[in-house]
């Protein structure tokens, strides 16, 4: 591991990033979004309404972002509503 991620890799605190993925569930469903804690609450799994692969969340970038979709999409972990907004819609796309 280089020495910028090894520094990133100790800057980051697992329960705080579960507490924040916590905010992020907690969010989703109060907008009728249905998502789970996975992995020692490490990862949020979000299914798809319809049939497809299931969305995958996870807290990066030293803790300031939620991503999905490999990292193509992310969102600031200050704002977890907007972020549950912004998922629902990648979840549920309109034409």
């Amino acid at each position: 591991m280089n020495p910028i991620m090894a520094s990133l890799a100790n800057l980051t605190d697992p329960q705080d990033e579960a507490n924040k993925l916590i905010r992020l569930q907690t969010e989703l469903g109060r907008i009728g979004v249905a998502a789970e804690l996975r992995d020692n609450n490490s990862a949020l799994m979000a299914p798809r309404p319809d049939p497809g692969l299931p969305v995958w969340v996870f807290v990066g970038y030293g803790g300031t972002y939620y991503s999905w979709s490999n990292a193509n999409h992310r969102h600031p972990t200050d704002d977890p509503q907007g972020a549950a907004h912004e998922l629902a819609a990648y979840l549920n796309p309109k034409p």
